[in-house]
């Protein structure tokens, strides 16, 4: 099995996906599992709140939708990022787009490992794990 990216939106094109996928099956080896078949989709908020709403029914603009298919130790999901909240979030927290890009696409498979992040420890422990994952990433990019 083996990760793969959907780029849907004219002005995006994800580079280093090859890194990406390593880094990404790394992750969920070090966590005991299996890489099964994880689907990401870069789009933009239209589409992504359009989902939403129809299969979550939240009337919300989010960063980013999870669905787990996960069946014992195999992770697997499609995992859809709006382009347009990682641009705002990345002003918003200061941060450049490519490390809130990088930390919303682990933040997906973090949530398929079981990581939760609706309670205030849960996402203490998230950004915990966020922050290790792109250590481990820069890690990688180093060594490239």
């Amino acid at each position: 099995m083996a990760v793969s990216f959907i780029e849907n939106i004219d002005d995006f094109i994800l580079t280093d996906k090859s890194i990406l996928q390593r880094w990404l099956s790394q992750i969920i080896q070090e966590d005991g599992k299996r890489v099964g078949k994880i689907v990401y989709l870069f789009s933009n908020d239209e589409y992504v709140h359009a989902v939403n709403k129809h299969y979550l029914r939240h009337d919300t603009y989010t960063d980013i939708i999870t669905f787990d298919y996960v069946e014992g130790d195999l992770i697997s999901g499609d995992i859809l990022i709006s382009i347009d909240r990682v641009k705002e979030n990345a002003r918003k927290f200061c941060s450049t787009f490519s490390d809130e890009l990088h930390r919303v696409i682990v933040h997906g498979v973090l949530h398929l490992l079981g990581q939760g992040d609706k309670s205030k420890q849960e996402l203490l422990e998230m950004r915990k794990k966020e922050n290790s994952a792109l250590a481990k990433l820069q890690e990688i990019t180093e060594k490239k």
